[in-house]
C-alpha cells in the first residue's frame, strides 16, 4: 500500500514546494512595492510642505510694493534680490513643485494598483497552498 501511494505524495510533495516558492517570490515583490510606496508617500509629504512654504512666499511677495527692498539668503550672507526676480524664482519653483506633486501622485496610483495585484495573487496562490495541504493530508 505504501508504494502505491509514494509516487502521489511525491507528485503532491513537488506540487506544494512550486506553489510556496510562487508565495515567496510574490511576497518578496509585495513587501518591495510597499517599502517603494513607503518612499513615494514620504517624498509626497516633503513635497507638499515645500509647495505650501513657496504658497506662502508667494502670497507675501505678491503684498509688497515695488519699492520694497528683498533679500535672499545665501548661505550666512543676506543678498539683495530685485521683486520681480524673487516673484520669478518662486513662481518656477511652486511649477516644478507643482509637475513633481503630479508625477509622485501618478507613481503611486501605479504602485497601488501593482500591489492590487500583488494581493489578489497572494490570496489565489495562498488558496491553492491550502488545497494541495488538504489533500496531502487525505
Amino acid at each position: 500500500m505504501l508504494s502505491r501511494n509514494y509516487p502521489i505524495s511525491l507528485k503532491m510533495d513537488k506540487e506544494v514546494a512550486v506553489i510556496q516558492r510562487k508565495l515567496e517570490a510574490e511576497l518578496k515583490n509585495f513587501k518591495e512595492s510597499q517599502k517603494e510606496f513607503s518612499k513615494l508617500v514620504q517624498t509626497q509629504r516633503q513635497l507638499d510642505g515645500q509647495f505650501f512654504e513657496n504658497k506662502s512666499i508667494m502670497e507675501e511677495l505678491q503684498m509688497l510694493k515695488p519699492t520694497n527692498t528683498v533679500y535672499k539668503l545665501y548661505g550666512p550672507v543676506l543678498v539683495k534680490q530685485d521683486l520681480e526676480e524673487s516673484k520669478q524664482n518662486v513662481g518656477k519653483r511652486i511649477e516644478y513643485i507643482t509637475k513633481e506633486l503630479k508625477r509622485c501622485g501618478e507613481n503611486i496610483t501605479q504602485l497601488e494598483q501593482k500591489q492590487d495585484k500583488y494581493r489578489a495573487n497572494l490570496q489565489k496562490l495562498q488558496q491553492q497552498y491550502q488545497n494541495q495541504m488538504a489533500l496531502a493530508k487525505q
